[in-house]
């Protein structure tokens, strides 16, 4: 068996669509072959591609000036077409429905292949917020879905992803949840761990850390964690820290935001980070806030998970489907004022958390090597292999 995985973006760019693809390719090599479709973003390396455990397919790409996204034209790319023509593969999973998804797809129905696509995204609200006008959001929508519509499979992130696209997007192609996971692993010595990220970030010893990893981008919610701290300040929050792991196009209005808010001496702005420290950061927090009403579901709540740190969301979050609020989760009701008044109840019920953190472990780790097992029954079933 061999399966072509279709992206429309790849490394160096980092998100969590490009995590999940890599570790579904890395693990399904123990199954079956793998190739992964993808363009040729700025910065890419040959040698890197080259090092990977499985083969990487790239078409050429336009650069978007302001944006952190290049647009694959693989239409323009015929020797991106005769690479898949020559793959050889029996069965196409997209995981977008532009260009690369999109050429997958059509590949997979000229030569009478099963299509499978997983629903990562709430495309509507990325639609709308570059085109103001309804009537093309509509267009927009309707173009995506007959992509999604013509596959053999669809796998929703979650329970609330699978009923956002049925009830509200108009998916009528077959649709089953498919977890994702995470391949961080528990940290063995938390207070090495603690010791290592005080050291790095400056921070003191008996500070409470909260912590956001991912995309520094608005659409994120990022500037509302802050407005959130300096309420919960205002409340009588003292000596702790708020980490920002990541990079991206809202780095410096973040940055300005804290200056505005007094929060300079308490924000840490970390970068990005390798995956040892990223675990470490996770386990030296106390929470994990995200109170993205973007994402639709952040492998970052899994690694939290992983360590025992539970996440703080909000309230109508799609990402937050897989929670029971104050059991394994913290969900606020919207409001920079309730999310700080949670916070502050949360720092002051230590046995009400405890109970919580052991939760988020037991009910919300999970690993991919569980889920990639999964999904290969579901591609041998397709396949009429099993």
């Amino acid at each position: 068996m061999k399966i072509g995985l279709f992206i429309d973006t790849w490394y160096p760019m980092v998100d969590g669509v490009i995590k999940v693809v890599d570790n579904y390719a890395r693990r399904l090599t123990k199954y079956c072959d793998v190739v992964v479709f993808c363009p040729k973003t700025r910065g890419y390396s040959k040698e890197e591609d080259a090092a990977l455990p499985y083969p990487v397919v790239r078409c050429a790409a336009l650069p978007l000036v302001h944006l952190d996204y290049d647009v694959p034209t693989p239409m323009l790319d015929p020797v991106f077409d005769a690479q898949i023509i020559q793959s050889g593969i029996d069965l196409v999973h997209i995981h977008s429905p532009f260009t690369v998804g999109l050429a997958g797809m059509l590949y997979g129905k000229l030569h009478h292949l099963p299509v499978v696509a997983t629903l990562h995204s709430q495309y509507r609200q990325d639609f709308e917020r570059p085109i103001k006008l309804k009537p093309a959001v509509d267009v927009a929508m309707d173009s995506i879905m007959r992509v999604f519509n013509a596959c053999d499979m669809c796998w929703a992130v979650n329970s609330g992803i699978k009923e956002l696209y049925e009830k509200e997007y108009g998916l009528t192609a077959p649709c089953k949840v498919r977890l994702n996971a995470t391949d961080h692993r528990p940290v063995e010595d938390r207070a090495e761990a603690a010791r290592i990220v005080n050291e790095t970030y400056g921070i003191p010893e008996d500070a409470t850390v909260f912590l956001f990893v991912g995309r520094i981008n608005y659409i994120k919610n990022i500037d509302f964690i802050v407005r959130s701290l300096a309420k919960a300040k205002e409340m009588g929050l003292s000596h702790f820290r708020m980490l920002f792991a990541g990079k991206g196009q809202d780095e410096e209005p973040l940055s300005r935001l804290v200056q505005e808010l007094g929060l300079s001496q308490e924000v840490v702005m970390c970068g990005l980070t390798e995956k040892p420290m990223l675990e470490r950061l996770y386990a030296r927090a106390k929470l994990f806030l995200f109170p993205s009403l973007y994402d639709a579901n952040s492998l970052v709540q899994i690694e939290a998970a992983c360590q025992g740190t539970p996440t703080v969301f909000l309230e109508g979050a799609r990402t937050a489907a897989t929670v029971t609020p104050g059991v394994n989760a913290y969900v606020s009701k919207p409001g920079e004022e309730q999310y700080a008044a949670l916070i502050m109840h949360i720092l002051q019920h230590p046995e009400e958390y405890n109970r919580i953190s052991a939760a988020a472990k037991r009910d919300l780790y999970l690993d991919w090597d569980t889920v990639v097992q999964g999904l290969y029954e579901d591609y041998c079933a397709l396949l009429g292999t099993v």
